[in-house]
């Protein structure tokens, strides 16, 4: 997103003293009104390099990434075999949950193709993600619109792509019985963490709901536009040479060494790429907009950042630095944690951090975000249009 520019030091201090003055310092909820600055003023508080992407840089990160995940499969194939069962059964495990999480950071860079994070060069960012993406069955391009969408439109009830909430008097009546108890609740987070991403991709299950048949693999799709169905088709090749490279592999060493080395990893990268969607923009804490509230910086700003740990690292910092992924991202990874430090004390209350252990924080956000129901009415019924969670029936 272009160079950032400097703020002066008064500039600064009066934006934080505008914050300040907009609520009380600790509330329970995010503030739903237009905040007291702007998207320029914002970026001018960011040191302008954050905003530089570098093509080695970029690179040195999918270079450490697959020089890791390779040593991971070297590991596996060459010592597994040699530990004396049973105690091998444990040791393949360790290598999927390793394995699974390094592949999470490569999909990572290669979503960061898809904002034009990676580099300068458009070209050069679409080859890359085509090729990291489809090597993890992404259909890349087809993701790519569908995920600027989202970015487009966060938080609005009638355009956002993923994670729509749906209101109370639409909820279905297993969704409730789900809901309300701890089983249903556990097998409803099985559910999305193992089939909530290809359900996504293949029927468009959570997105935006569409007037007819919506699918991230068919060029005609409703979610794309005449001029980005050709690109649709080239991430279909690549998907299916991926498929056809598997397949070779399959009959060289058998479909269950594909499995192992391969499949499962696979669908720990599915279930921590849903996980963390959910999780950054799903919270008690943050509003939804229908169209006569929506404005693209309050959507933007009613995202989370969160705390995997050490696992930030492994994924990038797109978990612990989502929000100003959000204001700005064509930002490079490297860079958006200088820019979050810059930034909070812009945002004050506008900025939402949850530390709460995400392996807690799933179980509780499945338990208590159930529904969006529309707020009471602000002063002079302003924010009559604000939704927020609940799980009450």
């Amino acid at each position: 997103m272009g160079g950032g520019g400097r703020m002066s030091a008064k500039e600064k201090d009066d934006l934080v003293a505008a914050v300040a003055q907009s609520g009380p310092k600790q509330i329970k909820k995010s503030p739903s009104e237009p905040p007291p600055f702007t998207l320029g003023q914002i970026k001018r508080a960011i040191p302008p390099h954050c905003f530089n992407r570098s093509v080695l840089r970029s690179f040195s990160y999918v270079v450490y990434d697959l020089l890791i995940s390779s040593a991971l499969l070297y590991l596996a194939l060459s010592f597994i075999p040699t530990i004396p069962a049973p105690f091998h059964y444990a040791a393949w495990p360790l290598y999927w949950a390793a394995q699974g999480c390094v592949l999470t950071g490569v999909w990572v860079i290669a979503h960061e193709c898809g904002h034009h994070a990676f580099s300068d060069y458009q070209l050069l960012d679409d080859i890359v993600g085509l090729l990291l993406h489809s090597a993890l069955l992404v259909p890349y391009f087809s993701w790519k619109y569908s995920h600027r969408r989202h970015h487009s439109n966060t938080a609005s009830l009638e355009r956002d792509e993923v994670f729509v909430p749906k209101k109370k008097s639409s909820l279905a009546w297993y969704s409730k019985y789900l809901s309300n108890n701890p089983v249903g609740r556990l097998v409803t987070l099985a559910v999305q963490l193992t089939l909530g991403w290809p359900l996504y991709l293949a029927f468009n299950v959570s997105g935006r709901p569409y007037p007819r048949f919506a699918c991230h693999y068919y060029p005609n799709s409703p979610i794309y536009s005449d001029r980005e169905r050709v690109q649709i088709f080239i991430s279909d090749v690549g998907l299916v040479t991926a498929v056809c490279a598997l397949y070779r592999l399959a009959a060289l060493f058998g479909f269950w060494w594909v499995v192992r080395v391969y499949g499962v990893p696979l669908l720990i990268v599915n279930g921590f790429l849903v996980l963390i969607t959910f999780l950054q923009h799903t919270h008690p804490a943050l509003p939804h907009y229908d169209s006569a509230e929506w404005d693209w910086l309050r959507g933007a700003l009613a995202t989370m950042d969160r705390d995997y740990g050490f696992l930030n690292k492994v994924f990038h910092n797109i978990t612990d630095t989502h929000v100003a992924h959000h204001l700005f991202s064509t930002m490079p990874h490297y860079h958006a944690m200088e820019a979050t430090k810059a930034i909070k004390p812009i945002l004050g209350e506008y900025y939402q951090f949850d530390g709460t252990p995400f392996y807690k924080a799933m179980f509780r956000e499945v338990k208590e975000c159930v529904y969006i129901e529309q707020e009471n009415g602000g002063e002079g019924g302003k924010t009559r249009g604000v939704f927020w969670y609940n799980n009450k029936f």
